[in-house]
């Protein structure tokens, strides 16, 4: 189980769909792991084709280089060689054919917005996109009066520490087009990275912190008008630049950016300044968060869905989400890349986690009388909080079914809380199956197959209205989705959680 303060962070982007809402994933060759792209990064080999140097692209260029076997792509003004990473991307080479000899800014994000693309390409950039005269659609921010100066990044002589030049104080700056604000922050720092930054916008107030060595910088402000709470991080490591990337609501022109709110724009001692007491975070059932850790230079990036602290317990009553503390389930791989790092993290130590992300919504389960979950291995972690929502808020519910996918009986995850709380609740019950039994093993064998599943997902009544929801490795969602269309199930009464 994994305890770690959170940090308040951009939400990441919709994900790809499969079948009724999972993360479309596609099995990798042999020696295509992320791992292994690592270390094609490091070995020196040239990715891009044009032996060190940086060019200027134009839009023409570009747009010749559309192949599988020749493809660059443009996100937010750097052009990349993706070729020699066609192999390695979880998600397929057709997903990253959509954006070939083309800007793929958008693209990325809607599907990786919190995955930092310039440590995992930055051994593929060919160089900056060529711009247009015309192109540049920026405002500089307006000469404002004394007293709002401030907003404009000016520094206020008595913020700066007495020990701290001027010059190297953090700064900052905004311009805007038509449907976006950005935000920038000159830390005037080399080491800058996306570890160093603790985001928050809610209604309107943009906060945003970072950590300058033992100092931290702080931009706070209520905004002039509303935007999407769907904010984008950018952090430039070599020029120690930060920007905050908002998403106007209405299409017009700010004047300015807006009202100074309590230690704007200050830079005090790290050891004075705390995240505001609100900074809590909450996981809506059936959504999941990124955790992020850097790891031989390079940020990893991996889904993992939290759980309460007891399974049984949480049944008593409806269950109050712990705005304090996050708890996962997590398997470690002892040879695993991520999982490794994870295991070693000790008490005082960070990891950043990015906000909830998902698409499952709670009017899914309305007047849903027959519930049925299918989890391979730890596909089922993001069953945990819909068990606890279901038994505990829905009237509709006659009974839930758990059927659990695992290779050994050593691999069964919370056993006994589950057959205890199959004993606490009479709608509940609880199938384990498994693929590699020893000797003795009483239970289910085998893997999903529809054999099974025709048996294990009856209606409790002819006409009744039900909820299948799975999750597991890639395969597994696959195969059981195509399982249940073939019993009839429609892509409404199913959903596929992101494993």
């Amino acid at each position: 189980m994994l305890n770690v303060p959170s940090q308040a962070f951009p939400a990441p982007g919709s994900q790809q769909r499969v079948a009724a809402g999972g993360r479309s994933k596609v099995p990798l060759k042999p020696g295509r792991s992320l791992m292994d792209w690592i270390r094609l990064t490091k070995s020196g080999k040239d990715l891009t084709g044009l032996k060190g140097r940086l060019i200027e692209v134009t839009e023409d260029e570009l747009a010749k280089h559309n192949k599988r076997t020749d493809c660059w792509i443009c996100i937010r003004g750097l052009v990349y060689n993706i070729t020699p990473y066609m192999e390695y991307h979880p998600g397929g080479e057709d997903e990253l054919m959509k954006a070939a000899g083309a800007d793929g800014t958008e693209l990325f994000d809607q599907v990786h917005r919190w995955v930092n693309y310039e440590s995992m390409l930055k051994e593929c950039m060919v160089g900056r996109m060529a711009l247009k005269p015309f192109a540049a659609l920026k405002e500089s921010c307006p000469i404002v009066s004394e007293e709002n100066r401030i907003l404009n990044g000016l520094f206020s002589k008595k913020k700066v520490p007495d020990n701290y030049s001027k010059e190297a104080v953090p700064s900052y700056d905004w311009f805007q087009t038509d449907g976006s604000i950005t935000v920038v922050i000159y830390t005037k720092q080399k080491d800058m990275n996306s570890e160093l930054v603790i985001a928050d916008l809610q209604e309107c107030k943009l906060r945003g912190e970072l950590i300058v060595k033992d100092y931290s910088y702080l931009l706070h402000l209520e905004l002039s008008y509303a935007v999407h709470e769907d904010m984008i991080v950018q952090v430039s490591e070599k020029v120690g630049k930060v920007e905050f990337v908002l998403k106007k609501k209405e299409i017009l022109s700010w004047k300015k950016l807006g009202q100074p709110l309590e230690s704007h724009n200050s830079f005090v001692k790290r050891t004075e300044r705390a995240l505001p007491l609100g900074t809590h975070l909450l996981v809506p059932v059936g959504h999941h968060v990124y955790l992020r850790q850097t790891i031989t230079g390079t940020e990893i990036v991996k889904p993992y869905t939290p759980v309460p602290s007891f399974l049984v317990s949480t049944f008593k009553n409806p269950c109050h989400d712990d705005q304090l503390h996050i708890f996962f389930i997590i398997k470690i791989y002892p040879s695993g890349l991520f999982t490794p790092v994870l295991d070693a993290l000790q008490i005082g130590e960070y990891i950043s986690v990015s906000n909830p992300e998902g698409n499952f919504m709670k009017s899914q389960m309305e007047d849903v009388e027959d519930l049925f979950l299918l989890a391979g291995g730890t596909g089922f972690t993001p069953m945990v909080k819909l068990l606890s929502y279901a038994l505990t808020s829905s009237n509709s519910l006659r009974a839930v079914k758990f059927m659990f996918f695992n290779k050994t009986e050593d691999d069964i995850l919370w056993r006994n809380q589950l057959e205890q709380l199959a004993l606490n609740d009479a709608r509940f019950e609880v199938q384990f199956v498994l693929s590699e039994p020893k000797k003795g093993w009483k239970g289910k064998e085998g893997k999903i197959s529809s054999s099974l599943l025709s048996q294990f997902v009856k209606r409790s009544k002819c006409d009744s209205k039900v909820l299948i929801c799975i999750c597991g490795p890639p395969p597994f969602m696959e195969q059981g989705i195509q399982f249940l269309q073939d019993l009839g199930y429609s892509s409404k009464e199913t959903h596929c959680f992101t494993a």
